[in-house]
């Protein structure tokens, strides 16, 4: 675990990860603050690592629209960073249970082709306990037939993932971010400032990893 009060620099434990990634070993980054806010998602989480979960079939489930409050409570009960605003949310139900998320961006126009539009992949989750062999892909192509993207992007968090998972999905590495800079409120949860390296307490993720699924 990284504590809020450590002397790491973003390349610091850039750094760390590359080392073990040599050793063919998957160095997570848990920060305090994520443990404190988000104990039940962090431990789901390196379940799911671990291989500990209860193994379905996308087949064996079915897609539908949800609304807003099914997915934003989905998201804030299964996902590390919550839900966030987007425009398309699907459900993989298993018969009557929601069993995984997918939310989507509205299409963009790409300046280099007036007829290309790209979509974001805006938040996946799966619930508790439970792993989907061929979810995300089921949701991805159900996205891809029902509004014709010429892509579809998506960010990896480099703190928990070196984005293997997309790559096997087609998907393809397009940039890595730099690092970001998080200023923390009274309770410790993640509050967004990039401007807050002079703010106490602060912290960083080590950035992300820019992925396109060519359509």
């Amino acid at each position: 675990m990284v504590n809020i009060d450590n002397g790491f620099t973003p390349g610091d434990l850039t750094s760390l990860q590359q080392q073990y990634q040599i050793k063919n070993i998957h160095l997570v980054h848990l920060w305090e603050d994520v443990w404190h806010s988000r104990a039940a998602q962090v431990v789901a989480r390196l379940r799911s690592l671990l291989g500990l979960n209860l193994k379905i079939h996308g087949r064996q489930t079915n897609i539908h629209k949800i609304d807003k409050p099914t997915a934003d409570q989905f998201l804030n009960n299964n996902h590390l960073q919550g839900a966030v605003s987007s425009r398309y949310k699907f459900g993989l139900y298993k018969n009557d249970e929601l069993i995984a998320v997918a939310t989507f961006s509205a299409l963009r126009k790409m300046n280099f082709t007036e007829h290309y539009r790209s979509a974001e992949l805006v938040r996946f989750a799966v619930k508790a306990g439970y792993s989907v062999s061929g979810g995300l892909s089921k949701l991805l192509k159900h996205f891809k037939n029902s509004y014709q993207p010429q892509d579809i992007m998506t960010y990896a968090d480099k703190d928990w993932s070196t984005g293997k998972a997309y790559e096997k999905l087609g998907f393809v590495c397009k940039d890595s971010l730099a690092p970001q800079w998080f200023s923390l409120d009274a309770s410790l949860s993640r509050t967004l400032n990039k401007n807050s390296r002079t703010a106490k307490p602060h912290v960083f993720n080590t950035g992300s990893i820019k992925f396109v699924l060519p359509l």
